[in-house]
């Protein structure tokens, strides 16, 4: 019973080449052309994605937990770094007709920054997505409110949403004709 367990913890493993093993259906290993790693964890609820990416080296440089809807859309993350010092909050929004991400809103979580017109918290950066009639996705517009450097200098992305769930299939099941085991 214990051995059962403690293996249904999903973990990757470090071994002499960074993360190679990985244990379980709720850890994924993403290796970029820089030698950097990206490493995802999620709950067995699909509640709560973590994301930590390493540098070449494997040292910890960002962390990000990102709170999933029921459908497994993010609602909200958290971006830290590498020491784990709170940097960012962000915020998602979906249109209700379609259930697309149409907005992100990133806050500075060590300064508030408040409108002065409302007093209401103001993001630091928007991103807003357009879609085209066959419901693609435009590269993000950004509305970056702060002077200095942007997000994409910082962190080489764009945008903090994910481009793809690294948990759900790219064309469907393996299998789409496989049966539990003990079935025929």
């Amino acid at each position: 019973m214990f051995v059962a367990c403690a293996t249904a913890h999903a973990a990757a493993r470090q071994n002499e080449n960074g993360f190679d093993e990985v244990d379980g259906p709720n850890v994924r290993v993403m290796r970029h052309d820089d030698g950097s790693r990206t490493h995802f964890t999620r709950t067995p609820d699909n509640r709560t994605l973590t994301k930590r990416k390493f540098s070449a080296n494997g040292v910890l440089t960002m962390l990000t937990v990102y709170r999933m809807d029921a459908n497994g859309n993010p609602i909200g993350c958290r971006i830290s770094d590498g020491l784990g010092t709170l940097l960012f909050k962000v915020s998602y929004g979906y249109r209700k007709s379609d259930g697309q991400l149409v907005e992100e809103r990133m806050f500075d979580a060590r300064t508030v920054r408040r409108d002065p017109h409302t007093g209401k918290e103001m993001p630091i950066q928007r991103i807003c997505y357009v879609y085209d009639a066959q419901g693609n996705r435009s590269a993000p517009i950004v509305f970056n409110l702060l002077p200095g450097k942007k997000f994409e200098e910082i962190f080489g992305d764009k945008a903090s949403a994910l481009d793809r769930n690294p948990f759900l299939e790219k064309d469907g099941p393996v299998n789409p004709n496989a049966r539990p085991l003990g079935g025929r």
